[in-house]
């Protein structure tokens, strides 16, 4: 069945956890429209509830009232979200506020080492459980420090960066690759002293609080890229996704999508908080196959999964290399997205830092297991739109991390 209609999305999941983080050191009143209504994003919200911060979701919008980040009377649920665990951690650690930091299962097996390495050369003091949740905050001051990251990691540029707020003197840090730059974007805009040259970051301590905001969240574009899939792969379809966030360290989906062949326009482009936003229409037409690896990979990571699932349908052999990051996600999304792309019958060979590809193949329907990652639940829905037979996920309710109307929005657009 072709993919047809207009759609607008929950706003972005990364824009809207820095968006909550932030307004708790505002100087007033925050108003955030739009925000994700992700379970990841409640999770940011309830932990900063919990460390003082008041907010309230009403009529469509989250109002947030800075200036009260204190120390919380009990451990901080992170759930499943690693953005939360790890942002969080360099926010409080930078103000000195005691806590403990858990997770669920899934977020207890994910490294938590990669911040807290940084974190205590600036002289955090934590405990954890061998590099992994749960995290245990101690008060101390702290320094700022040059740091260059070992991997491309926006969460641990982000937790250094929201440590060296509240640090003595400046912190430095430089990227090997560039990652999604949202929390220095949005620094710049709410007044703090940052600036950006190339590869490297500067910051120096808030001297005062930052300005409070009025925010509506662009569209999420790692949620619209399942559905732009949709409507490249199924043939007679078109679809037009509203206000996509349009960040260049966020547009290696849309890059790639265009590189195989995909009809792809952008349109009505404008600004948001230093954000840009554009409408994206998307329509099917035949797929060839691409390569990727380092530098690439970064801006796609959260959406190789559905990527994988173009690469079925598209001619030649897709090549993914230096993806190895996957591995460490909700699931380990390599051998996820190679086992069952298999039994759907793809012609896929799994790689330690990505997969080959290569099509066109006929995938037939069959049970997925989803691992309870939502990216993967979220891709083999768009592969069960092109499967002879039915497919059956073994947990459909893990979208309702990022997305939980996910497929209520599918249900939309599928004519």
């Amino acid at each position: 069945m072709p993919v047809k209609g207009i759609l607008s999305f929950p706003g972005d999941k990364s824009i809207s956890h820095r968006a909550l983080m932030l307004a708790s050191l505002s100087n007033g009143v925050c108003t955030v429209r739009n925000l994700s209504t992700g379970a990841d994003v409640e999770s940011t919200r309830q932990c900063l509830l919990r460390c003082g911060v008041n907010s309230e979701r009403k009529d469509g919008k989250v109002v947030i009232k800075g200036g009260a980040l204190g120390t919380p009377e009990s451990p901080l649920q992170c759930g499943n979200s690693g953005t939360t665990a790890r942002l969080l951690t360099g926010l409080l650690a930078g103000k000195g506020i005691c806590s403990t930091l858990t997770g669920d299962s899934s977020l207890s097996k994910r490294p938590m080492r990669r911040i807290i390495d940084p974190l205590s050369t600036m002289g955090a003091l934590i405990n954890s459980e061998d590099g992994h949740l749960p995290i245990n905050l101690k008060s101390n001051s702290l320094t700022g420090i040059d740091y260059t990251l070992p991997v491309a990691s926006a969460q641990v540029k982000s937790a250094v960066l929201l440590a060296g707020l509240s640090a003595e003197g400046k912190t430095t840090v430089r990227e090997q690759t560039k990652s999604r730059d949202h929390t220095e974007i949005m620094l710049g805009h709410l007044g703090a002293d940052i600036s950006v040259s190339g590869s490297r970051i500067d910051l120096s301590p808030l001297t005062s609080p930052l300005r409070s905001f009025d925010l509506t969240v662009p569209a999420d574009p790692s949620t619209a890229a399942f559905f732009a899939a949709g409507a490249a792969l199924v043939p007679g379809s078109e679809i037009l996704l509203k206000r996509i966030l349009r960040n260049s360290t966020r547009s290696g989906f849309f890059d790639a999508l265009e590189k195989m062949g995909a009809g792809m326009e952008w349109l009505e482009e404008s600004d948001e908080g230093g954000e840009t936003t554009a409408d994206l229409r998307v329509w099917s037409a035949p797929l060839r196959s691409v390569s990727l690896s380092q530098p690439e990979i970064p801006g796609i990571i959260d959406e190789l999964p559905v990527l994988a699932v173009l690469a079925t349908q598209a001619e030649g052999i897709t090549e993914v290399r230096d993806a190895d990051e996957l591995r460490l996600k909700e699931s380990d999304r390599i051998a996820a997205i190679c086992s069952n792309l298999l039994r759907m019958g793809a012609d896929v060979t799994e790689l330690d830092d990505g997969f080959v590809i290569e099509g066109p193949t006929t995938l037939k329907g069959t049970r997925i297991d989803t691992y309870g990652d939502h990216r993967i639940a979220m891709a083999f829905t768009i592969a069960g739109l092109l499967a002879d037979g039915q497919t059956k996920l073994d947990d459909d309710l893990c979208v309702e991390v990022s997305c939980p109307e996910f497929n209520d929005l599918l249900g939309k657009v599928i004519k």
